[in-house]
């Protein structure tokens, strides 16, 4: 199974049930690299960037991360607005952050080459392309956007957002999912490149 594949089911069965509501509960934070960091910063050395957690939200990046040929796909970071399990009457809002081998798509030679998989299987699980695939430069690093919703109810809908980097042979999606477009622009906030600063 692709990352790709991985995410979208991912966010049609974690964050789009939108049913009664539950109080959410608060694990502890993602773990950082080493003990004495902020423990809401995820920081990938390897791809060099970082992302600011939401104080309270769940990390399932293991939980995730079962299942995946090893050495093909890894999620890097999957945290939730409050546990998958929980159900809600708005959508739950997530970041996940995940690599794949460039490999894994035959005839890839840039990023722009991945939006067409992606594009396909979004359309395929409901959801609808809005507007173009965009090139976004987020701090000197050249991304491609793409953006797609889903209406859940009459008066919910999904936003979804994935920025795609392609480094050192990977391909790096980091896609955003909330009920507005104010939310995932906060979101996508918190991601940075470059050197993380020391607190």
């Amino acid at each position: 199974m692709t990352i790709a594949v991985l995410v979208l089911s991912l966010a049609l069965t974690l964050t789009g049930q939108a049913q009664h509501t539950t109080a959410p509960t608060a694990t502890p934070p993602a773990k950082s690299a080493t003990r004495n960091e902020d423990p809401q910063l995820y920081r990938n050395p390897t791809f060099a960037f970082r992302f600011q957690i939401p104080y309270g939200w769940v990390d399932r990046a293991k939980e995730m991360q079962e299942g995946n040929e090893a050495g093909k796909a890894e999620v890097l970071l999957a945290v939730f607005e409050r546990p998958p399990q929980a159900t809600g009457t708005t959508v739950n809002s997530a970041v996940v952050i995940a690599s794949e081998s460039a490999a894994s798509y035959p005839g890839l030679k840039k990023a722009e080459d991945y939006l067409v998989p992606l594009t396909e299987l979004a359309t395929s699980k409901g959801f609808k392309a809005e507007g173009e695939p965009y090139a976004l430069e987020v701090e000197s690093r050249q991304l491609l956007r793409a953006d797609f919703t889903k209406l859940l109810s009459d008066k919910v809908a999904m936003r979804q957002c994935t920025l795609v980097l392609l480094a050192k042979g990977q391909i790096v999606s980091f896609t955003f999912i909330a009920g507005g477009e104010d939310e995932l622009d906060d979101l996508m906030d918190g991601l940075h490149f470059g050197a993380a600063k020391s607190p």
